[in-house]
């Protein structure tokens, strides 16, 4: 896009541009989301930026009406396998307030001046003010739903100073900490941390429930409710203790409702980007629908549920682990597979939560794990164990910022993992919106209804893990192909 079609979209506030760019005025010197509701500016006083954060860097101040730093992230990061897009998909993780720049170019392959010059090209900033965003839409979160001491939320967004986060939250919201908890929507306190989790476009929620449901782990994850008003829960081992996540089937206008109960509130940011990257949240739904719904074979799929989803993974080692339980064997055999090994395996909750009592276990403890009370084969026994165990020592990175090509290869490296369940791992794992697996059982029931063939598959590039999807939910849930 150049300015002038950019403009054309905040002039029709048009949300599918929400997270894609953001809008800046030159004479109020604040900055909005595409679709803001505000009267449209003067073009003359408009400036364009590619991230809420170069908007921050410029000197301009979040709208207070359309919010923009709770906008969704840009699809282009899903799609984009480059060193930016896997940056941003890190630092959306938290990996710099974590780990700093450093820990961050370490784990792209490259030095910190690099990443640097990079990020700030395509973006206007650089990883520390793309995380300083990230810390400030979390402070303000925390302090419009939490009753936590305004010193300790600072601290749990990843602030150095509370001076800092003053400052910040000034510089950003043009007010202080304490004005923003009395401008609260939600009350604050309650059981958890209650948010909203924004996406675009339509969305298809039914079959993304309906897929999580099947596959619902005993012990760690839960599907209450009935159809249009369920709940999903599950458990989360996150980097500084844990969380309880609940997740509303039924929520409003571009947003579902959701609430974190965590053992640490440091850990806010990882465990939002988790479930949105479980919950396929950034994904852009009008452009897969432009692309797969003109298609001959699989268009009328498409047309039939706009905004289906493509769900990824809350914890990539523990999907790699039900990837291969779940090899060769029926999604309800995969999912009593899986309860077994977190009973057996699994961190206890120090109090269980409903029925969630445990984490998923550890790649480490499954590294060494007999895995005799399973019944499984020894083959699929020794590939579970070498798989975690190339996880444990990190031969294999499954994190948000790896390498696909990287991570497939070395996935098919191994002995027992073939090419169903390495591509399983890359669409699901690390969120690739492009994989096919085209000896997936589903997959060829449901092209043999539409009287295709795998060649097909070829034309629905970039968006192929959405058609595999519109292809398996083609089919009953019985006919399903065997996945965890």
């Amino acid at each position: 896009m150049d300015d002038e079609s950019r403009y054309e979209a905040v002039r029709s506030r048009d949300a599918r541009f929400d997270g894609v760019f953001f809008t800046a005025v030159t004479t109020t010197r604040i900055y909005c989301r595409p679709s803001c509701p505000a009267r449209t500016p003067l073009r003359g006083n408009v400036t364009f930026h590619a991230s809420a954060a170069a908007a921050q860097a410029a000197g301009f101040r979040a709208c207070k009406r359309c919010r923009p730093d709770a906008v969704p992230g840009s699809a282009e990061w899903n799609i984009r396998a480059d060193s930016v897009g896997r940056a941003m998909r890190l630092i959306n993780d938290g990996v710099v307030d974590r780990e700093g720049v450093g820990g961050l170019a370490r784990r792209l392959g490259y030095s910190t001046r690099q990443v640097q010059r990079q990020l700030t090209e395509e973006l206007g900033a650089g990883p520390v003010a793309l995380a300083r965003a990230g810390r400030a839409h979390s402070a303000r979160v925390l302090l419009q739903t939490t009753a936590l001491p305004v010193t300790e939320i600072a601290f749990a967004a990843g602030f150095s100073s509370v001076r800092q986060f003053n400052d910040t939250v000034r510089e950003i919201y043009d007010s202080t900490p304490t004005a923003l908890r009395g401008a609260a929507r939600t009350p604050a306190g309650g059981d958890g941390i209650r948010l909203r989790l924004a996406h675009r476009g339509p969305f298809a929620g039914r079959q993304l429930f309906d897929f999580l449901g099947r596959r619902a782990v005993p012990g760690i994850e839960s599907m209450d409710g009935t159809p249009g008003s369920r709940r999903y829960r599950r458990t989360l081992a996150l980097p500084y203790g844990h969380a309880v996540a609940e997740v509303g089937e039924r929520g409003g206008p571009g947003w579902l409702e959701c609430r974190l109960r965590l053992s640490d509130v440091r850990d806010l940011t990882a465990a939002v980007q988790r479930l949105r990257r479980l919950l396929d949240l950034d994904a852009d739904p009008h452009a897969v629908l432009e692309s797969l719904g003109a298609d001959p074979r699989i268009g009328d799929l498409a047309r039939a549920t706009p905004g289906l989803r493509s769900p990824g993974a809350a914890d990539a080692p523990e999907l790699a682990a039900r990837a291969v339980l779940g090899q060769q064997v029926t999604v309800g055999a995969a999912r009593g597979l899986a309860g077994r090994l977190v009973a057996a395996y699994g961190k206890p909750l120090p109090e269980p939560s409903g029925t969630l009592t445990h984490l998923f276990p550890a790649p480490e403890a499954l590294a060494q794990a007999e895995l005799g009370e399973l019944g499984m084969p020894e083959a699929r026994r020794a590939a579970l164990r070498t798989l975690m165990a190339a996880l444990a020592d990190d031969r294999i990175a499954l994190d948000p910022g790896a390498d696909r090509d990287e991570a497939e290869r070395s996935l098919l490296a191994l002995r027992g993992i073939g090419p169903w369940t390495a591509g399983y791992l890359r669409m699901r794992a690390l969120g690739d919106p492009d994989v096919f697996l085209a000896s997936d059982a589903g997959a060829r029931q449901g092209l043999e209804r539409l009287g295709g063939t795998p060649a097909d598959a070829e034309r629905w590039r970039p968006w192929r893990s959405y058609a595999l999807h519109h292809l398996w939910n083609s089919l009953a849930p019985q006919e399903s192909s065997p996945r965890p």
